[in-house]
């Protein structure tokens, strides 16, 4: 990569960066591109360069911060030698939970917004050259013996489950807290996978 193209990178990630920053602690309808300009040192024509307005930012923004979530849970799957389909699985969602829990302004940016984020086509552009490759997460169960009715609408209805079911249980510990809760989840994917099965 070269000097400009490093430097658009940089500048883009500062304005993806302090867009989320600003939208998680004024809000999006607070948020101006004059704030997110201003903050992120950058000219307003620059913002133009890569983003249609604020709406577009963010949904950059979330398709961007769900390729970051599920990039940490496969690599941390990469790392252990679980073999089991539904182990794996489990795995990636107990990663994806215990990062929104760990950063809980990510968890209300993006949780009931994860799915979407993965599975709209045109937002999987991350600006930078390349495409958002959700193909490892995919991988996992086309390598599995098991054969599903439908791969894609499976992990949609799992993502869908454990980052709705998440939200409530991790801000406000409602209707239990999420370490009580996850064996419900846990055990619901089972069940989903085990009825998605071909």
């Amino acid at each position: 990569m070269g000097k400009i193209d490093l430097n658009k990178k940089k500048k883009r990630e500062a304005l993806l960066n302090t867009a989320f920053d600003l939208f998680t602690t004024q809000g999006l309808h607070k948020t101006t591109i004059n704030n997110i300009v201003e903050t992120a040192g950058v000219a307003k024509g620059t913002f133009y360069l890569y983003f249609k307005d604020k709406y577009d930012i963010r949904n950059k923004l979330i398709a961007h911060k769900a390729r970051y979530i599920f990039s940490i849970a496969d690599e941390a799957l990469s790392k252990t030698d679980l073999t089991e389909l539904d182990d794996r699985i489990i795995f990636l969602a107990d990663n994806i939970i215990e990062q929104f829990n760990a950063d809980r302004s990510l968890l209300v940016f993006i949780s009931k917004n994860l799915s979407w984020g993965i599975f709209k086509n045109e937002l999987i552009y991350s600006g930078d050259g390349s495409d958002i490759d959700f193909y490892n997460i995919y991988a996992i169960l086309e390598n599995s013996p098991k054969t599903f009715k439908n791969p894609e609408v499976l992990l949609f209805m799992i993502v869908e489950l454990v980052s709705s079911t998440c939200y409530s249980s991790i801000l406000y510990n409602e209707p239990i807290g999420i370490e009580e809760l996850k064996p419900y989840i846990f055990d619901a994917i089972r069940q989903i996978m085990k009825s998605q099965e071909a």
